[in-house]
């Protein structure tokens, strides 16, 4: 059996350049994409997306279901019509690091917000339902162990 030889690139999508204090699954994961198909890269391998765990270790996840919530795009929150433009202004500089303790709180925040224009929207919101009807085995859990841990 022959196997085609491959290049390829390993960088986790929070290294990717961002407006918001961390690299995400928005526009500029797309010009990577681009980019590694230009150059002639046929894979992206990628660290574990899960919500990480202690010190930010994407090897400690919290969770082997759940995604990181971190990695959902603000840009694409606006474009689907979930949060408005005044909510892309970061309030913090942009800086080579990410400081998790600025990103954090202030995601959070904006995800709330794409949650309740979801909320009021009807055809979001049965997909939410959908989706939280299809993954219950470990949805449900989930939310009530980040509840308990924020708390």
């Amino acid at each position: 059996m022959s196997y085609e030889r491959r290049g390829g690139i390993l960088l986790h999508p929070t290294s990717l350049p961002g407006k918001f204090g961390i690299g995400d699954f928005g526009p500029e994961a797309y010009r990577f994409v681009d980019w590694l198909e230009s150059a002639n890269c046929r894979l992206w391998q990628v660290l574990p997306l899960n919500p990480p765990g202690f010190g930010n270790s994407p090897y400690a996840c919290l969770s082997a279901f759940a995604g990181n919530p971190l990695l959902i795009s603000p840009e694409m929150l606006f474009a689907d019509g979930l949060i408005t433009e005044a909510d892309l202004n970061y309030p913090f500089a942009s800086t080579a690091r990410v400081n998790f303790g600025e990103v954090y709180p202030w995601k959070r925040e904006l995800l709330h917000k794409a949650f309740h224009a979801a909320k009021a929207n009807r055809k979001y919101w049965i997909s939410v339902l959908q989706y939280r009807k299809q993954e219950e085995t470990w949805l449900e859990p989930w939310a009530v162990f980040v509840a308990c841990k924020q708390a």
